[in-house]
């Protein structure tokens, strides 16, 4: 796979963070219009539908036989788990705090890297992912009043743990993957699986089938879930899967400049002081590994980073 240029790798970054970003106050203004399980499955499966006109092109890298299981374990985690727990999560947490539980996932993928896939960690770099989850924290802080459901830390703390657990999966499959297919299988089958359990546990005609609600259904599975997967992905296997992960603290930054927008929430002083915060947790992971001690990588870590630029 051809490497991106710091440039490319900058304006995937900022698209992600937009769309990403935009998700939490669309969804929860969707909500009410629809039952979580089936908007989990409509935007998930429409995205890998969408995808899949274009994966369809290239039909010899699907090797559906030979991959078959590491799709159904990517649909369980990055979509039946993350889409699924979190859409169902919103509803007994303030969306601030059930934010932070989620955003949890860049110190898990951090670990985890280091654990499996054999990337670097150094101890500013450790510094600066918990630097950015404690901005996190900060930015959301406003939204942690009232009753808090243990179900609702639970999931929140469910659906971090799946979106790590699933990044680290497709790095780790990189090299037997083609990314287009990876990310179009997983989107169809959590898809799917999500809204196999909301026939069973929800009714259809509880939607509400309104103009905005098409929008944001609209918005979100062309935006948010096909392009956003894409380029994920597509960052996490041109780049060190911890140092990517550390962006995705941008989102809630992100999340509560276009709540202010939309849902006409205030500017708060935590939120610039968590955003000075995150800053500075992005800036830290990104120049704390030195460029000289490529020499002291593992094999294990020189394996994996000839896998991403196979």
């Amino acid at each position: 796979m051809k490497k991106l240029t710091p440039k490319a790798t900058l304006w995937l970054v900022l698209i992600l963070v937009m769309v990403w970003g935009i998700n939490w106050p669309l969804t929860k203004l969707a909500l009410p219009d629809t039952p979580p399980l089936f908007f989990s499955g409509m935007r998930t499966l429409l995205g890998g539908l969408i995808l899949l006109l274009f994966a369809l092109r290239h039909q010899e890298t699907l090797r559906f036989r030979q991959n078959a299981w590491t799709y159904l374990v990517l649909a369980i985690f990055n979509i039946a788990g993350y889409y699924g727990l979190q859409t169902i999560g919103l509803r007994y947490l303030p969306a601030g705090l059930f934010s932070t539980l989620v955003f949890l996932q860049p110190i898990l993928l951090g670990l985890f890297s280091w654990l499996w896939l054999g990337e670097r960690m150094f101890p500013m770099k450790v510094i600066g992912l918990v630097l950015g989850f404690g901005g996190v924290i900060v930015i959301s802080s406003g939204g942690m009043a009232g009753h808090l459901s243990v179900l609702g830390i639970v999931l929140g703390l469910a659906s971090g743990l799946c979106w790590a657990l699933g990044t680290i999966y497709m790095k780790k499959k990189s090299k037997q993957l083609d990314s287009i297919w990876a990310v179009t299988m997983q989107l169809i089958l959590g898809g799917i699986m999500l809204n196999s359990v909301g026939f069973a546990t929800e009714k259809w005609s509880d939607i509400h089938w309104t103009t905005s609600f098409i929008a944001i259904l609209s918005f979100i599975s062309i935006f948010v879930i096909a392009m956003g997967w894409m380029i994920y992905f597509k960052l996490i296997d041109n780049g060190d899967a911890g140092t990517v992960g550390s962006y995705t603290f941008l989102i809630p930054v992100l999340s509560t400049i276009f709540s202010m927008m939309m849902l006409k929430e205030s500017l708060t002083l935590t939120f610039v002081a968590g955003l000075v915060l995150i800053a500075g947790s992005v800036y830290l992971v990104n120049t704390a590994s030195p460029r000289k001690q490529g020499s002291r990588k593992t094999p294990k870590a020189d394996e994996t980073q000839s896998c991403t630029q196979a």
